[in-house]
């Protein structure tokens, strides 16, 4: 079957919606930006104890590890977040479709995610000896961020080059 045939035979190529593995990305993202707010907001005092229905949140929140100087890891988490919501949703509109940037950017955002989840999830398995549930949705969140984001790599491969 042809494309024109495929569009009833008018000669116009059918109509391709947005790449869906950037909407899944933006979905994931803005999970994990719910998340990453939500803990933000705990470790700003904003609420009150964690809720933590697995593991030891509070063991894990209350650790050294959950800040870096004077910023919380969690607000690492909002920024890594909102830049893969936003890049995802930038990448859906179509003047951005075939844009280098957008793969770039979602398979280095997910890739340095995953990595930084990894590096946490280690600390709680062999340092801290406790885990959050939370952190454990957000690195699962963040990997399947960067599952979604593979099928950029086509993206990059078909690009125009700048």
């Amino acid at each position: 079957m042809t494309e024109a045939s495929l569009a009833g035979g008018l000669g116009v190529p059918p109509v391709q919606g947005p790449p869906g593995n950037r909407m899944a990305v933006a979905f994931l993202a803005l999970l994990g930006l719910l998340v990453s707010v939500y803990m933000l907001a705990y470790a700003l005092g904003f609420t009150g104890d964690v809720m933590c229905g697995v593991g030891d949140c509070e063991k894990v929140q209350s650790s050294p590890y959950a800040w870096i100087g004077p910023v919380p890891v969690s607000a690492l988490g909002v920024a890594g977040y909102l830049a893969l919501l936003v890049v995802s949703l930038l990448g859906l509109q179509p003047s951005m479709q075939h844009s280098r940037t957008v793969p770039l950017a979602l398979l280095g955002g997910t890739v340095a995610g995953v990595g930084f989840s990894a590096y946490l999830t280690y600390l709680e398995a062999f340092v801290i000896h406790a885990w959050c549930q939370w952190c454990v949705i957000s690195a699962i969140l963040m990997v399947l961020a960067f599952l979604a984001s593979l099928p950029e790599l086509r993206s990059l491969r078909s690009a125009p080059r700048a």
